[in-house]
């Protein structure tokens, strides 16, 4: 009897296996590429981006040496091109901290895309990396999402457009595959 039952229970995790991998190949990979400008603001009567932390040898004689250990908190807006008015098509949230200590300007950013427009309205992406802010074009992964970018996987091409003083306007196109 003991043999029957240990039978029978692995002829249904057999079965439930199958099925499950069925229902995976039945799920197909999309790809998509975004492209959008990030508006961080730093100065001014109405910040997108402020600095929450400093660190306490604010003193150092160089700029970059003077910003490391710096944090801030960012809601910057999402346009479809570079002029602040244009449509907004979702926000960046999150933190970048001032992470290099000589010679490169580096950021480390966590931030997550929420899209408020279009089809991808709900929709997030996660993005998480370095970002050596000073070169022409930084690659920075999208390590998940939500909604139609479920499961994503991917990157962010980054260019600045614009750099006034501390503020910025960054263009980013985004490719990820998801489900």
């Amino acid at each position: 009897m003991a043999i029957k039952g240990r039978v029978l229970l692995l002829i249904a995790a057999l079965l439930m296996l199958s099925l499950s991998k069925t229902d995976a190949m039945r799920m197909k990979t999309r790809k998509t590429n975004i492209q959008f400008y990030m508006h961080d603001v730093v100065e001014g009567n109405n910040p997108t981006a402020v600095r929450v932390a400093r660190p306490h040898n604010f003193t150092r004689a160089d700029q970059v040496g003077a910003m490391y250990g710096s944090v801030y908190v960012m809601d910057n807006p999402l346009t479809v091109n570079p002029n602040p008015n244009s449509t907004v098509v979702g926000r960046a949230q999150g933190i970048y901290v001032m992470s290099s200590q000589q010679n490169e300007f580096s950021l480390h950013m966590t931030l997550t895309i929420g899209f408020v427009t279009g089809p991808y309205n709900g929709s997030t992406l996660s993005v998480v990396g370095r970002n050596p802010i000073t070169n022409e074009v930084r690659e920075i992964p999208v390590v998940g999402g939500t909604g139609v970018f479920r499961l994503a996987r991917g990157y962010c091409l980054a260019s600045t457009h614009s750099f006034e003083r501390m503020d910025a306007i960054i263009g980013y196109n985004v490719t990820v595959i998801h489900y």
